[in-house]
């Protein structure tokens, strides 16, 4: 029962997002495909990762992830960053273009989670709060 309610919540974030992506994009051609959107989303959850980095969180070759990254540079959804630190090195940052694409999102979060504050008590949301932070920090170690 608990991993049915886990995955409908899950599910349900992700439909309302896939929702308001085409009614956003209805009149006109989405400007991101579903691959490049999910590379989107490995990078702006590493924030600011160098293409090897990158490379190696997608699990793909540092060329392909290289040829990736082009297309969404040439897209204007990413930039590359000179490292101060290491003029060799690169980093990648999001635009504020995908800052608007994603907060499709995170919109949906935020109107859920006040919701949710307002249903459930304080005791209730610390534990709540403990459970995802358990869950994130130590249940999901395949992911850093």
């Amino acid at each position: 029962m608990l991993q049915e309610q886990f995955y409908k919540v899950y599910t349900k974030f992700k439909l309302h997002f896939y929702q308001n992506v085409f009614e956003k994009w209805q009149d006109r051609e989405a400007s991101l495909t579903t691959v490049e959107t999910f590379c989107m989303e490995i990078i702006y959850y590493l924030g600011k990762p160098t293409i090897n980095e990158f490379a190696k969180m997608a699990n793909i070759s540092s060329p392909n992830a290289a040829y990736k990254v082009n297309n969404l540079i040439k897209k204007g959804y990413i930039k590359k960053v000179q490292s101060q630190e290491d003029k060799r090195e690169y980093h990648l940052e999001v635009t504020e273009k995908y800052k608007n694409y994603y907060n499709i999102s995170y919109d949906y979060v935020n109107v859920v989670m006040e919701r949710i504050k307002e249903r459930f008590s304080e005791d209730e949301l610390k534990t709540l709060e403990k459970i995802l932070s358990v869950m994130s920090d130590e249940l999901m170690s395949e992911i850093e």
